[in-house]
């Protein structure tokens, strides 16, 4: 069997099907075995998981996924790559591939189906402009996880991570704070990947909470805040939200409700912790 993790055979794929890299899906081939079984490692994958894979190319990944999993389903936008995924993968009884938008799929559907409904894990190699709606579209929709590893542009893995005060710091950090622990397991230079990308990727593990690390009364309301906080990051907190389309709360309310919290009017959002954000949510919400 082709081992596609090898540069040549993945190019050989590629002519013998004469494919195209199409720049609206942002397809990356990863052409490294060791960062393979990094993702794989990292992924904590045993011969009992259920794994959804999501953007798996021509397969490099899924053959991987195939060898440690019991069940792999990959998801795969790009009909020209459905010739391909056939015949790279004709060898494994345990993956389905699926010709779908991976943020039209049901994916609570295919946990129930193929996993009883217990938590999935999920591997990706996201194109970097879909990565944030893939990722909040699985922890909103209350699909049963266990964790989420993906390969994603370094700078937005960064930004998973980061906390309070520093220039990375904003919504996408907190909501995946909220969901899941994060951990960069490898970053990854643009030369493991076919055509090269222009920027650095890494590989980060998002482990699903059992319990959220806070509690909100309103988890939806607090993400408004949160968002409306970081739209003029420039701006002090309570223009933030007062200039929110989605709040439009009074000044004078915010200011009220940051000096119960002991936090000085002119605070900027990136100043506050996610615990922050889940008090000044319930205080504004009473």
């Amino acid at each position: 069997m082709a081992n596609l993790g090898n540069p040549q055979e993945t190019i050989a794929v590629l002519q013998r099907y004469g494919f195209n890299f199409q720049k609206k899906y942002g397809q990356n081939f990863l052409i490294d075995t060791h960062v393979l079984d990094k993702i794989i490692g990292a992924a904590q994958i045993g011969p009992d998981d259920f794994v959804l894979e999501i953007g798996p190319g021509i397969g490099t990944m899924t053959q991987y996924l195939a060898e440690a999993a019991r069940e792999v389903v990959a998801v795969e936008i790009d009909t020209k790559l459905i010739p391909i995924l056939q015949d790279t993968l004709k060898e494994y009884d345990n993956v389905t591939v699926l010709n779908e938008d991976i943020l039209k799929v049901d994916i609570r559907k295919i946990a129930e189906e193929k996993n009883g409904g217990k938590p999935i894990k999920v591997v990706a190699n996201l194109p970097y402009y879909i990565t944030t709606p893939i990722i909040m579209g699985l922890f909103e929709s209350e699909v049963p996880l266990d964790s989420i590893t993906v390969m994603v542009q370094k700078e937005v893995a960064d930004r998973m991570q980061v906390g309070p005060g520093t220039k990375d710091y904003g919504a996408l950090s907190l909501a995946v704070q909220y969901y899941a622990e994060p951990y960069i397991v490898a970053n990854v230079p643009p030369n493991c990947f076919i055509p090269r990308p222009a920027v650095g990727s890494a590989v980060i593990r998002l482990t699903r909470y059992q319990e959220k690390p806070v509690k909100v009364n309103d988890a939806s309301f607090m993400f408004k805040i949160i968002r409306a906080s970081f739209n003029q990051r420039r701006k002090t907190l309570q223009n933030g939200l007062y200039n929110s389309s989605e709040l439009r709360i009074p000044k004078e309310k915010t200011v009220a409700a940051l000096e119960e919290m002991g936090l000085t009017p002119t605070i900027r959002g990136e100043k506050l912790s996610l615990e922050e954000f889940a008090q000044l949510s319930d205080i504004l919400g009473r």
